[in-house]
């Protein structure tokens, strides 16, 4: 009777003994899937580092740029009226080409992106706008180290009749608008600014 209750015993240790490698296979498995995941998605993170840093980097030049650019151009500009060349923004504004300055036309500056609107400006790509009124075009405003100017940082700046759209004219404001580039051709980034600009004029209440 013990012998025989013996070998069930054994039976069942041999069958539970089966079933716990079986469970434990799956865990396993399930473990190492998971690591396996979890490591893809670091090496997918680690070699995508490199390009978000470098992205960030070029979107903050592009900025500098446009920063530059706002203070070149606002300097020339508070210039200008010190020396009475300018008496108001009128006959100054950005009005060609056509619809750049009009809120209803396709080609009204904001809805296009900076690259439509620097092809906009110039559209033989000689590197030089081909309208009026264009205060600065990709101008390069830092020095390479060999001391020449760095064509890969620049800004454009215009001014925009607010009013070009309807309304009552105003020459005493303007939208002033910077495009600040870092880089060239397809890696190339932009960061625009605008920013309202109002003189008072003498006889202005």
């Amino acid at each position: 009777m013990m012998s025989n209750q013996k070998s069930v015993n054994t039976k069942e240790f041999i069958k539970a003994s089966r079933h716990e490698k079986g469970v434990a296979l799956i865990i396993l498995i399930t473990v190492l899937s998971f690591m396996m995941v979890i490591g893809l998605m670091l090496v997918t993170f680690t070699s995508s580092g490199s390009s978000i840093s470098g992205n960030l980097r070029n979107q903050k030049e592009a900025f500098n740029a446009a920063e530059a650019g706002f203070d070149s151009t606002w300097t020339s500009i508070e210039d200008s009226f010190g020396e009475d060349l300018w008496v108001s923004f009128d006959n100054h504004y950005l009005t060609e080409p056509y619809g750049i300055d009009i809120p209803y036309s396709t080609h009204y500056f904001r809805k296009m992106t900076d690259q439509e609107i620097l092809n906009y400006l110039d559209t033989d790509g000689d590197g030089n706008a081909d309208v009026p009124n264009v205060l600065f075009f990709r101008q390069p405003y830092i020095t390479d180290e060999s001391g020449d100017l760095d064509l890969r940082y620049t800004f454009t700046a215009f001014l925009i009749d607010d009013e070009a759209g309807g309304g009552p004219p105003d020459a005493g404001d303007a939208i002033l608008v910077c495009i600040g580039t870092a880089g060239r051709g397809k890696r190339m980034t932009t960061t625009r600014l605008e920013v309202e600009l109002a003189i008072e004029l003498s006889g202005s209440t």
